[in-house]
């Protein structure tokens, strides 16, 4: 069972940078895709950015794009989420996700890989906090 430890959150100011990394284990070859999500309080869940490995490329949520970049060590899968001209918006739990395949192969995830569902991902994190003050 894949295991995913996130680090990196914390406070800073608005405008600032922060990079959240995201340390894997026991993942296997199968293990595809990766996402980072967030969640504000009293909000939903939401994805931020994805990365499949096997080719299909990076997707970005509306409020991230231009700002936030999303990528991956391939030596030993730790995933990173760069995080540019920071909101106060943007304050949240950020969660790590992946999969490999137990969920993610479905035609019904594979088609909706732009709108980077949680329900798609079935491995997470416990989560860093980043507090972004204005």
């Amino acid at each position: 069972q894949v295991q995913l430890v996130e680090s990196g959150g914390g406070s800073v100011q608005a405008g600032g940078s922060l990079r959240l990394s995201c340390a894997a284990s026991r993942y296997t070859r199968s293990t595809n895709s990766w996402a980072w999500f967030r969640q504000a309080p009293g909000k939903e869940r939401e994805g931020v950015a994805s990365i499949y490995t096997d080719g299909h490329g990076t997707y970005y949520g509306d409020s991230v794009k231009g700002r936030f970049t999303i990528s991956q060590d391939n030596a030993d899968k730790t995933l990173y989420l760069q995080m540019n001209s920071l909101k106060s918006e943007d304050t949240a739990m950020y969660y790590c996700a992946a999969d490999d395949g137990s969920k993610d192969a479905s035609w019904y995830c594979i088609s909706r890989r732009a709108s980077i569902l949680q329900e798609c991902f079935g491995y997470w994190g416990q989560g860093t906090q980043v507090t972004v003050s204005s």
